[in-house]
């Protein structure tokens, strides 16, 4: 038997997308969780440079009631998905539903923004969060020899600071492309670092001590006390570029069960794990959030679920035993959950893996592609290669990038108008 003749969430690095475009168009009972970055957009050091294909978004509305975002950026804001969708129909926005802020910013397909489980208080102290991450950046040139002339400083700030409302971000991009050293660099993050410490004590200060958490992106996994682990730079990477002050709970894989109580309503006109539930509710704990679905959840309703994501990592780490691999990126854990789901509830699940290392950004691993026996297989994926043991296993490879995916998501959307 060859890898063709199985099905898709047998395969692992697939470069099947006939078949994939063919699930797509075919699948009654589908849901798509699709992050956004990287995977229907090219990766660019300037958020305020993003374009998405009109095309694309054209094709979203093909799978209604069987399609949700779900992004650690935001859906309003200068910086928001809406205004690059707005740009890219000249306003006639058919907008991109679901949960952006890492799952605590929730939105339909007519643009209409509500954060479910966020206090008046919490939105409060993450509008002051901007203006002290500039403050911080400001603080580190004037005290740093880094290279830079006023004309270089000034762009670099104002694409580094992201004032989202619900995860407001320092985005060290354009000051990794413009710095002359990794070292200096690196201060820089450490720096950051250093920053979001301070507003996590401020915040338990202002009793709101178990509002917080900062997600570095890419990341090397997390420690013993479940914190994330940043990536230091070094000459061959930027390692972690953005550091996302967000709040508690607004993890994606937490958000896959809220967008799966959405999804069983608009099936059943009951929301299995109540009305009011959001990514907050949410258990910490992988298997906790496995229970909780396997107690709720009808199998016999369940859909098969297709995961996209573009932000994977595993890094060798020597250690006096020998080499451990730190495992993390922004989109694995919640590609993990949607595999397990797949295992409990025998419904099939995709995780598919968008290669965007083709973008401006360059601590992305590239997927390597050989033709062997007359064909072409994936030879090495975007984790280290020594790492064997890695238990996300990607069923579908677009090594193409955001363009090679989108137009497959297309493709699917037109067999779906036809069926």
């Amino acid at each position: 038997m060859t890898s063709l003749d199985r099905a898709l969430h047998q395969q692992i690095f697939s470069l099947d997308h006939s078949a994939f475009v063919q699930l797509l168009g075919a699948t009654d009972n589908l849901l798509i969780i699709q992050d956004l970055d990287g995977v229907c957009m090219g990766l660019v050091k300037d958020p305020l440079h993003r374009h998405i294909d009109p095309a694309y978004v054209a094709a979203v509305p093909a799978y209604k009631d069987h399609f949700f975002v779900l992004t650690n950026g935001e859906h309003i804001g200068k910086r928001g998905i809406n205004t690059i969708v707005e740009k890219a129909i000249d306003g006639q926005a058919s907008y991109l539903p679901g949960l952006a802020a890492g799952g605590v910013q929730w939105q339909d397909s007519r643009g209409e923004v509500t954060h479910p489980g966020v206090s008046a208080a919490e939105l409060a102290f993450l509008k002051a969060v901007p203006q002290k991450i500039e403050a911080a950046i400001r603080d580190f040139l004037a005290k740093t020899d880094h290279g830079l002339s006023a004309e270089q400083i000034e762009p670099c700030i104002q694409s580094a600071v992201l004032d989202n409302v619900a995860s407001p971000t320092a985005n060290l991009n354009s000051f990794y492309e413009t710095l002359s050293s990794a070292e200096v660099y690196c201060q820089l993050q450490k720096t950051m670092k250093a920053l979001t410490d301070k507003l996590l004590a401020e915040a338990t200060e202002q009793g709101l001590s178990d509002s917080f958490f900062v997600h570095f992106a890419p990341n090397l996994g997390r420690d013993q006390t479940g914190q994330e682990v940043p990536w230091w730079a070094n000459p061959s990477t930027s390692g972690t570029t953005d550091f996302q002050f967000m709040l508690r709970g607004a993890v994606k894989e937490a958000g896959v069960l809220a967008l799966l109580n959405r999804y069983y309503y608009r099936r059943t006109g009951s929301y299995p794990l109540g009305v009011g539930f959001n990514a907050r509710q949410a258990p910490k704990d992988m298997q906790d959030m496995l229970s909780l679905a396997k107690q709720n959840f009808d199998p016999a309703l369940m859909p098969t679920i297709v995961g996209v994501g573009d932000t994977v990592t595993s890094e060798a780490i020597e250690t006096p035993d020998g080499l451990e691999f730190k495992r993390g990126g922004s989109d694995r854990n919640f590609l993990q959950l949607i595999q397990h789901l797949g295992d409990v509830f025998d419904s099939s699940n995709l995780v598919v893996y968008i290669d965007s290392s083709g973008g401006e950004l360059k601590n992305r691993r590239a997927v390597k592609v050989e033709e062997q026996d007359g064909r072409h297989v994936v030879t090495q994926g975007p984790g280290d290669p020594r790492d064997s043991s890695d238990p996300l296993k990607i069923n579908v490879v677009f090594p193409g990038g955001h363009q090679q995916y989108c137009a497959a998501f297309q493709a699917g959307a037109q067999n779906r108008i036809k069926s």
